[in-house]
């Protein structure tokens, strides 16, 4: 029984920590509101239940079809590491290094059309790439592949603590989401850009990390061949 809750908060920690930087639900909140605009308070809470359970469905999917997904077109998962941490650390470079956010812009009121047409758009682009991209994706697929196979319950334990991260995110992406308008008003500018900073470098950080461990494989065989 401690082995299995230990997989469990072990995967549910590694997840949590990957997975909150690119999810950023407080920071996409702020692309969020600039793209609905000034939308009723129950169109917000519509949308942003959409996504949450977009977002829990998506990850579900690539936890189950992911690994099974690499083995069918060949791609060995030191690769998918390697091209996955790359895109990661660029993604968190053109951040860090990119100019100053724009001021917000003013939003006119939206129409029932308008409305519909924000409905349409929950799975994309608010889901993916908005709120779950390909680097999402990727920390999936390797969290899952490095779950333990030392039998069928420590694999279930490892995969349902990564579930449970990805449960508390989704929770987060529909409380930011929901209320983004009123969080968003607190958030000066200067506030907004330093924190698109601080995640900025973690992403950098996760990336090189995760480019890294795929090197390594790589030149481990490599070397042993």
């Amino acid at each position: 029984m401690s082995q299995r809750w230990e997989e469990f908060a072990t995967f549910f920690g590694l997840a949590i920590s990957a997975l909150l930087p690119l999810v950023n639900p407080l920071g996409s909140a702020l692309v969020f509101v600039s793209l609905v605009g000034n939308a009723p308070s129950v169109v917000y809470r519509s949308l942003a239940r959409k996504i949450a359970i977009n977002t829990f469905l998506f990850f579900l999917v690539i936890q189950i079809l992911g690994t099974a997904v690499l083995k069918f077109f060949g791609i060995s998962l030191p690769v998918v590491q390697v091209a996955g941490g790359l895109a990661i650390a660029s993604m968190g470079w053109g951040l860090l290094t990119g100019h100053e956010a724009p001021a917000r812009q003013e939003v006119t009121k939206l129409d029932d059309r308008a409305i519909g047409n924000l409905q349409n758009k929950a799975f994309y682009p608010f889901t993916f790439p908005l709120t779950a991209g390909p680097g999402s994706l990727v920390v999936t697929i390797t969290l899952s592949a490095h779950t333990p196979a030392k039998g069928i319950i420590l694999d279930l334990a490892a995969h349902a603590g990564i579930m449970a991260a990805v449960l508390v995110l989704s929770l987060s992406v529909y409380f930011c989401y929901g209320w983004a308008p009123k969080i968003t008003a607190r958030i000066s500018p200067q506030t907004a850009q330093g924190i698109t900073r601080v995640i900025a470098f973690v992403l950098l950080c996760i990336g090189v990390q995760i480019m890294w461990n795929g090197i390594e494989i790589l030149l481990k065989g490599v070397l042993r061949s």
